[in-house]
């Protein structure tokens, strides 16, 4: 960790302890206090890694709204919260900072449980209009003189739930205020029609040249002041996305510098005590005040460890490909050879691995924004018509088109294959990110083919078998290396659906693994074999469909069953062994994940914090072993 020395370089920020002092400050000093904090995110996210160039965009906004707002009576409600860095120095946190998204540290998202600053937990976007609302209903209903405060950009109001919560909330025109924050970036390109509409260069020369025709015509009619004022702002509103929003009920103003502390200033103070709905629109850019961020936004949007001086990534070692490479190389494969494969992401492109299917078949990738729910849906018609739609999506986003899965592509019994990236313990970025839930809440669907590969052979094979099951798929897979195997990308293989795979036929006791924990359970075996306990081994590849036959026939001749699995127990694999087994007099030990969020950190220390490393799973074996002997 960074030493806490580095503090004392830094002349205003090192006087501010608390949201009320920035207050105390100069227009001067602001801006001493924006370049002072911009350069201990950059030192920091270089050591820790994070969100970068996102939380660089919106120090000046950051600092103009705890010097305009009072912190201690109103909420500020970062969208996502992948900007909200500066926001976590400035509110009480700035030692803290330090320990930014490591084991036992600060999250790098808002969180209610680390301040009592952050308004509310997030970590997936387009939420915060929605909670926005709902805070300032809550406040007329208590009768609470506060102001209310929601900051989204401008690939998260794109989304469903953001334009559901500016419908309702421009219908009860509820004292609120929702800041756009228009950098002109999303995680991915920006895309679709609302995507593209943002995009223009609202505030750029062509409505610069504009107003200067538009200001010379008016004034040239010789109307009274006001009434010129009045035309010139309509017509401003017309050429700026402030139409939609006025047409919503909102109040629009902008789009203005939002880089600039004494033009937001300015304007945060006049507006803020306006009744109703209200939406600014400033124009940020991501990644300001450090030259590789600027350069390169998308790259600096998340990322590992930096060297400060260079921008480039530390050289980690790397000895294999990762499961999302192999992936990628797997559809890309099967895409040359069959045509009704259609790619659909929900602006994770690059995370999912599916840039070079797109670079490929441009006319058969579909990025839908941040629309999971749709994504699915969309999907789901697409198989209706006999294509092979594969969906990729994170495990914890895929929680966001839950109904889509049950209602539209199960129910219906349609053909679509969706690869769960990010399955397991993710790390770093945490409770929100996490996928510890997607066997629980995919493995009771009827239709569903639910699977989890041990290794990138497996990976490969799953996927080539799914193209040719008639069900629909889901594969989940974790974030991390493989195994260093060499994949045949043109075997015709294909897996018996439902049929697992015996690793160990004979032993004492019977070990059941899925996924990731398959291999890990093989060397701790190995590992138990030399003290004389001997285990069978069983390759939990199918979740579903379960082969409860295959199962019963190995477990004949053992009394003690011990699943493994990275998801939570409950709803998870090993509760459906339990649930099979419930009447054979067997004795059942699960290893999982306890009932809670999982916490950010080093995924190898999360995992050996909850029982799930080599270590941990011998020691639990052993002793289950002796005191079952």
């Amino acid at each position: 960790m960074i030493s806490i020395d580095v503090l004392n370089k830094y002349k205003i920020l090192n006087k501010i302890n608390f949201p009320k002092d920035i207050k105390l400050l100069s227009f001067s000093e602001l801006k001493i206090l924006a370049s002072e904090v911009r350069d201990y995110i950059i030192k920091v996210v270089s050591h820790n890694g994070g969100h970068l160039a996102s939380s660089l965009g919106v120090v000046d906004l950051t600092i103009a709204l705890l010097y305009v707002f009072d912190l201690e009576r109103d909420d500020v409600l970062w969208d996502t919260g992948h900007q909200a860095y500066a926001y976590k120095i400035l509110t009480d946190r700035k030692e803290k900072f330090l320990t930014l998204r490591t084991f036992g540290g600060i999250s790098g998202f808002p969180n209610i449980f680390e301040s009592s600053y952050d308004a509310f937990g997030t970590g997936h976007s387009s939420t915060s209009i929605s909670l926005a609302l709902g805070m300032a209903v809550a406040n007329d209903f208590l009768e609470k003189n506060s102001k209310v405060v929601s900051i989204i950009g401008d690939g998260a109001i794109t989304s469903g739930i953001a334009f559901e919560g500016l419908n309702n909330a421009g219908n009860l025109n509820r004292d609120m205020l929702v800041i756009l924050n228009d950098n002109e970036m999303f995680i991915s390109d920006k895309v679709g029609a609302l995507g593209k509409y943002f995009a223009k260069i609202l505030s750029g020369e062509i409505v610069k040249k504009f107003e200067t025709v538009l200001e010379t015509l008016i004034k040239n009619l010789k109307l009274p002041e006001n009434i010129i004022k009045k035309l010139f702002s309509r017509m401003k509103t017309i050429l700026t996305p402030g139409l939609i929003f006025e047409e919503l009920g909102f109040s629009y103003f902008g789009p203005i510098d939002g880089n600039n502390i004494k033009v937001l200033i300015d304007i945060l103070s006049k507006i803020k005590d306006i009744k109703g709905a209200k939406l600014l629109h400033i124009v940020t850019q991501k990644g300001k005040g450090y030259k590789y961020s600027e350069e390169n936004p998308n790259k600096f949007h998340g990322i590992s460890a930096f060297d400060e001086s260079t921008g480039e990534i530390y050289n980690k070692i790397v000895k294999n490909k990762t499961y999302t490479e192999i992936f990628t190389e797997t559809i890309l494969n099967e895409a040359r050879k069959n045509k009704k494969i259609i790619a659909i992401t929900a602006a994770m492109g690059d995370g999912t691995g599916l840039k070079s299917f797109l670079k490929e078949f441009p006319d058969r990738y579909f990025d839908v924004g941040i629309a999971e729910s749709h994504a699915l849906t969309f999907a789901a018609a697409l198989a209706k018509k006999s294509l092979i739609p594969v969906v990729c999506i994170y495990s914890t986003f895929l929680q966001r088109g839950f109904d889509q899965i049950v209602h539209d592509i199960c129910l219906q019994n349609l053909h679509v294959i969706m690869m769960v990236d990010r399955s397991g313990i993710v790390g770093e970025d945490g409770a929100t990110h996490n996928g510890v839930f997607d066997i629980s809440f995919l493995r009771f669907i009827p239709n569903l083919v639910l699977m989890s590969p041990k290794d990138e052979v497996e990976l490969n094979l799953m996927f080539r078998s799914a193209l040719q099951y008639e069900n629909p798929c889901a594969i989940r897979y974790i974030k991390g290396e493989t195994f260093g195997l060499e994949v045949d990308y043109n075997s015709e293989n294909i897996l018996e659906c439902g049929r697992n795979e015996v690793l160990i036929p004979d032993g004492e006791i019977l070990v059941l693994a899925t996924g990731n924990m398959v291999n890990l359970a093989l060397k701790v075996i190995t590992k138990l074999l030399e003290e004389n306990i001997k285990c069978k081994l069983i390759n939990i590849r199918f979740i579903k469909p379960l082969d409860q036959n295959f199962i019963l026939e190995y477990a004949k001749n053992v009394n003690i069953i011990i699943t493994i699995e990275e998801n939570v127990l409950f709803g998870g694999f090993g509760s459906m062994i339990d649930e099979m087994f419930s009447s054979f007099g067997k004795k059942i030990f699960n290893i999982a994940l306890p009932d809670k969020f999982i916490e950010h950190g080093n995924a190898n220390s999360l995992r050996d914090k909850y029982e799930l490393s080599f270590i941990k799973i011998y020691q639990r074996i052993k002793s289950i072993y002796l005191n079952e002997k």
